[in-house]
């Protein structure tokens, strides 16, 4: 085969690339790295038994790709590459209201419900009270109770792409900087211009996350994928080890995580309608400041690191693309995965890759095919 191109180098694109590099096919990643890459600026909880997304299409892919972390992870670490920024560390599920905390135990019987049919990243549910959940994340604040699940994870996005990108590299491929545009011949994709260099491909996966839209274009294909800007607050706490505080979820669109050695991570904000704008707003950062106030009051004190903005590519059903583009077999799309990009992500490249190698993608992909029906939906707020 010519080479294989995959456009765009988050989380897609760089899993894409360590997949296609590990069957020896030496692909060639472009990226232009562009302010407001989701992936760099994203913090992931990977823990989708405990989401309460409305779509079953979503879990049951969900199951798939967050089952396959741990051997992606492995196969990282083989490559050199063990610092992945993924780590097991628990969630407590938070209950501050009277209300939230009635609704408990049906949360533990469907989390329970969940792994027993096969969702990972779940284990033990354990209720617990406001002693011990404050015990778990000192800063928090009172709550009524919680619910502890057992298994699941936190992702660093940056230190993940990092890491698939690095053993990709490993593995024979190639990273380009720069500007990408399809060169078309006929009804196949025959090359990809970067600047002032053409490079020869016989088959290209664009991955590249809210900018997609731009690189399809030549083709006549218009996704209905628009940016979700994301504004997140990193904070340090000096000399507290934070490093196996759990993540705090039950608390809305938003949420609290924390990274070793002394980090805590919250937010994001989920703005529909931002466009490719990645200035900090005064919205933005009010609410992010409020949420990690109202639901740690202890992190009054802490040091203020950075803002992180991130443009998610949001579908409008909430489910991403994941298929070859219609007319042009050659051409593999991986885009729209929204805020669960680093939970699909990885094995969403897996399954491009898989795609372009004409290999078996082993889930059923027609829920994310390019010409499903959409008609009727508005971009999501989840």
């Amino acid at each position: 085969m010519a080479n294989a191109v995959v456009i765009g180098g988050g989380i897609v694109g760089a899993s894409a690339a360590f997949h296609l590099a590990d069957r020896g096919l030496s692909p060639i990643l472009i990226d232009r790295s562009d302010l407001g890459h989701a992936t760099a600026a994203g913090a992931g909880i990977i823990s989708p038994g405990t989401s309460t997304r409305p779509l079953p299409a979503w879990f049951a892919f969900a199951q798939e790709a967050v089952g396959s972390y741990p051997d992606m992870v492995g196969q990282l670490a083989e490559a050199g590459q063990s610092d992945s920024g993924f780590e097991v560390v628990g969630e407590l599920i938070l209950a501050r209201s009277d209300d939230e905390f009635a609704a408990l135990p049906g949360l533990k019987a469907l989390f329970e419900q969940r792994r027993d049919g096969g969702m990972p990243n779940v284990g033990t549910v354990t209720p617990v009270d406001d002693a011990t959940a404050r015990s778990m994340f000192p800063p928090l604040g009172p709550v009524h109770g919680a619910l502890h699940v057992e298994l699941a994870g936190r992702v660093d996005g940056a230190r993940m792409r990092n890491a698939l990108v690095a053993a990709a590299v490993v593995k024979g491929a190639t990273v380009v900087p720069g500007d990408a545009s399809l060169i078309v011949t006929g009804d196949r994709v025959t090359g990809v211009q970067v600047g002032d260099r053409v490079i020869d491909t016989g088959a290209v996966v664009v991955a590249a996350g809210a900018w997609t839209n731009a690189i399809l274009s030549p083709l006549g294909l218009n996704l209905p994928i628009e940016p979700q800007r994301g504004q997140i607050l990193h904070l340090t706490l000096g000399d507290t080890d934070t490093s196996r505080w759990p993540i705090l979820g039950g608390t809305g669109a938003q949420y609290t995580l924390a990274f070793g050695p002394n980090k805590v991570v919250s937010g994001a904000t989920r703005e529909i309608g931002s466009g490719y704008d990645v200035r900090m707003t005064v919205d933005g950062l009010q609410s992010v400041f409020n949420h990690a106030l109202a639901v740690a009051p202890g992190l009054a004190g802490a040091t203020v690191s950075e803002i992180r903005i991130g443009l998610r590519p949001l579908s409008i059903d909430g489910l991403p693309f994941l298929d070859r583009v219609p007319g042009y077999d050659n051409v593999i799309v991986g885009a729209g995965h929204g805020p669960t990009g680093l939970q699909l992500g990885p094995y969403s490249g897996l399954v491009a890759a898989n795609l372009l190698a004409g290999d078996p993608v082993g889930v059923d992909l027609e829920p994310f095919g390019i010409g499903r029906d959409v008609s009727g939906h508005s971009f999501p707020e989840y």
